[in-house]
């Protein structure tokens, strides 16, 4: 059980880290069309990847 939430844990950080990637290459104006500010970026990632689990 232990070694599986570890897996799980990985996958999440893998997923939070591509999302932050793509998110932080969009430019201001980009950010602000799909309604996020640059300070949403990490909160948003986390979120998607805990989804993508």
């Amino acid at each position: 059980m232990l070694i599986a939430h570890f897996f799980r844990f990985l996958r999440q950080w893998r997923a939070y880290g591509s999302s932050l990637q793509e998110l932080s290459r969009l430019g201001d104006r980009e950010l602000a069309d799909i309604g996020i500010s640059r300070s949403d970026i990490p909160r948003i990632a986390w979120e998607n990847a805990e989804r993508s689990a």
